[in-house]
Parts: C-alpha cells; sequence; structure tokens
C-alpha cells in the first residue's frame, strides 16, 4: 500500500474525529437528555467526514456550502451537548469532548482551504464555551489548544503552499533551460551540418588555391569568389536557403553580381510551410531581376520576414535611385 500526503493527513483527521466522538459517547454520568448528546455526536461525525471527505480526490479547498455546514455546527453542538447534561457535569471530561472535537473541524477547514471559516469555528467554540462554562474555565479545558492547533494548521499550509509554488517555478525553470539546451545543441548540430556542406564545396577549390600558391586561372577564381560567397551565405544565413535560393544566388554571382545575406531572425516562429514557400518566392524574386548588388535580409519584424533590395552599381550607394529592386515578404501569407 503506498502512502501520501494527502492519505497520512486524512487517516490522522478521522483519527482524531473519532477519539473525540468516542470520548463523547462514554459518559460516566447518565445525560439528562440522552438523545440531544446522541445528535451533538452524530452531527459531529457526519459533518466533520463530510469536511475531510467531501471533493477531497478532486481539489484541495473544500465546497463552500460544506464550509458553511460546519460553522453551522460548531455553533450548535455545544449548545446540544449543554442542553444535554445536568450542570453540575458540564466540566467532566466526556462533556468537554466537544471542545477537542472543534478544534479537529477548525483545522481540517484550514487544510482544506477554508481559512476564514476555520478561524470562525473556533472563535464560535470560544463564545459558546465561555457562555456555557465561562471564560477562564474554557481556557483550561482546551480552547486554546485548539486555537494553537488552527494557527499551526493554518502556517503549515501557508509554508507548503508557498513550497509547492517555489517548486513548480523551479520545476518551470529547469524546464526552459533544458529546452534551451536542446535548441542550442539543435543549432549547433545545424551550424556544423552547414559549415561541412560549405566546406564541401569549397574545399576542392581551397585546395587547388593552396596547390598553386594563390595562382588561379579567371574560371578558377570564380570558382573560389562562388565558394567563398557559399560559405559566407550557410554561416551567415542558412535558414534563407534551399536549393532554389542557392541555385538563383550563384547565378547572380556569375553575372558579376554581389550578394549579400544577413538573417537576424526574421524567420524565428514561422512553420515549416511558410519557410519553404518564403524561400521560394525570394528565389523568384533573385530570377526576376537583374541588379548588380542584391542585399537580403530577414530582420525581426511583425510583419516582414524577408527583405530584398537590388541596386545599380553604377550609381552612388546612398542615392535612392539606385535601387532597382524593393520587395518584401510577409511573415504569413494571408499578409500578402
Amino acid at each position: 500500500m503506498t502512502w501520501t500526503v494527502r492519505s497520512v493527513a486524512t487517516s490522522l483527521a478521522v483519527g482524531f474525529a473519532m477519539y473525540f466522538a468516542a470520548r463523547g459517547v462514554w459518559w460516566i454520568e447518565q445525560p439528562t437528555a440522552p438523545l440531544l448528546m446522541v445528535a451533538a455526536i452524530g452531527l459531529y461525525l457526519v459533518v466533520v467526514n463530510v469536511a475531510i471527505l467531501w471533493d477531497s480526490a478532486v481539489s484541495v479547498r473544500m465546497p463552500l456550502w460544506a464550509g458553511l455546514l460546519a460553522l453551522l455546527s460548531s455553533v450548535l453542538i455545544p449548545v446540544l451537548v449543554t442542553f444535554s447534561l445536568d450542570p453540575l457535569t458540564l466540566t467532566a471530561p466526556f462533556a468537554t469532548w466537544y471542545i477537542g472535537a472543534l478544534g479537529v473541524l477548525g483545522v481540517v477547514c484550514v487544510v482544506r482551504r477554508r481559512f476564514v471559516i476555520g478561524w470562525l469555528v473556533v472563535l464560535a467554540l470560544l463564545g459558546a464555551s465561555s457562555i456555557f462554562l465561562g471564560p477562564v474555565v474554557a481556557l483550561s479545558l482546551g480552547v486554546v489548544g485548539s486555537f494553537m492547533w488552527v494557527a499551526v494548521a493554518h502556517l503549515l499550509v501557508m509554508f507548503w503552499d508557498r513550497a509547492v509554488r517555489d517548486a513548480e517555478r523551479l520545476a518551470g525553470i529547469q524546464q526552459a533551460v533544458s529546452a534551451w539546451h536542446a535548441t542550442q545543441q539543435v543549432r549547433q548540430k545545424e551550424r556544423r551540418l552547414r559549415t561541412q556542406f560549405a566546406l564541401a564545396v569549397a574545399g576542392p577549390v581551397l585546395t587547388r588555391a593552396v596547390a598553386t600558391g594563390g595562382v588561379l586561372d579567371e574560371e578558377e577564381r570564380l570558382r573560389a569568389r562562388l565558394a567563398e560567397g557559399r560559405l559566407r551565405d550557410e554561416l551567415r544565413g542558412a535558414d534563407l536557403l534551399n536549393d532554389a535560393v542557392r541555385d538563383a544566388i550563384e547565378d547572380a554571382r556569375r553575372r558579376g553580381a554581389v550578394v549579400t545575406v544577413f538573417d537576424e531572425g526574421g524567420l524565428d516562429d514561422v512553420d515549416e510551410d511558410r519557410r519553404a514557400a518564403i524561400r521560394d518566392e525570394l528565389a523568384g524574386v533573385l530570377r526576376a531581376a537583374e541588379a548588380e548588388r542584391w542585399i537580403i535580409r530577414a530582420a525581426r519584424d511583425a510583419r516582414t520576414a524577408v527583405t530584398v533590395v537590388g541596386r545599380a552599381g553604377s550609381r552612388g550607394a546612398g542615392d535612392d535611385d539606385a535601387v532597382d529592386v524593393w520587395h518584401e515578404i510577409a511573415r504569413d501569407a494571408a499578409a500578402e
């Protein structure tokens, strides 16, 4: 059998409730109105078990109606017990069972997160016992202990709830850190794979350059420039690239254009289908126009994923007329 904190607390509460009810039954002098005593004991057993068990598997918080029933019972039970006994026996151990019993009921209300009702139960106990027994006698017979039980229970519940919140917050932080580490590992793996791919393209050219001491013919220089550009593209803007975009950029460079790719997170939080559509649109833009200088930038923007600028190299870089192509690709297809 597996014991949990809740099952242990429930067992203890039921056990204490049964103990105080048994004290009330074990009278040593016959009550003048035994039916009232039995009614008080029966009412207490029903109410305390409802307070302990009702919906406890669903929620730790007691239903409001159950709390109000407990509060009403804390007023009725002392009255029923007092009217069932001879005034000379009101301070007998079997006659004061309700003091400890209502203390347990107040603790149950507090543990089940009805703090106000729990304190009102012990206040009702203090008022009733002071009226029927006298304040000093009531305090000496266990009312102080009932108040202490409720106060300690309240503090323990507060500390427990705070510990649970801190544990949940820590678990959330740990999950976020684990997710961040996993994301970083995936990104590092992607960078390694892209670098290996780019080096596989540039490797033969680099080997040839080293072997000839940098003396290359025109075709080899072109391949070296294309390989260098491919390497930069893979490192700076890999999320923007697919085979169509790579081929379009290479064609532009073969025509003598300068192509610069910057990825600043413009495709973050964009689903994969939309990313594929953005890359295809980018490839179409590069193939549909000719410019001597291309700037492809994916910045973090709420609406635009990628901005493509094509400039004519013969004009001043600061001249607005030098822009031959200006194309923005939206993050969402619906925004186009």
